[in-house]
């Protein structure tokens, strides 16, 4: 199974639980439901998608950063899994 390691449940920081719920949770999962909150809460920036704008939860999970894109955040929010 090549996808063993995105399946496994993870734990979940503090500052991430704030956002997508306490884990654990597969790496699939965080995603989805990070992208979830970052939609409902309007936080893409509407002049480029990709970027998405913190709002104050998020900026714990982002390392303090206002902005970052999505590839950036992908790598962020694996510093709050374990």
């Amino acid at each position: 199974m090549a996808n063993a390691a995105f399946m496994k449940p993870m734990t979940i920081s503090a500052d991430l639980a704030a956002v997508v719920g306490t884990g654990p949770m597969p790496r699939s999962e965080v995603v989805k439901k990070l992208w979830e909150y970052i939609k409902s809460n309007n936080l893409q920036d509407p002049a480029n998608k990709r970027d998405i704008v913190a709002d104050a939860a998020l900026k714990k999970v982002f390392g303090g950063k206002d902005k970052v894109n999505m590839f950036e955040m992908t790598k962020l929010v694996s510093a709050h899994l374990s």
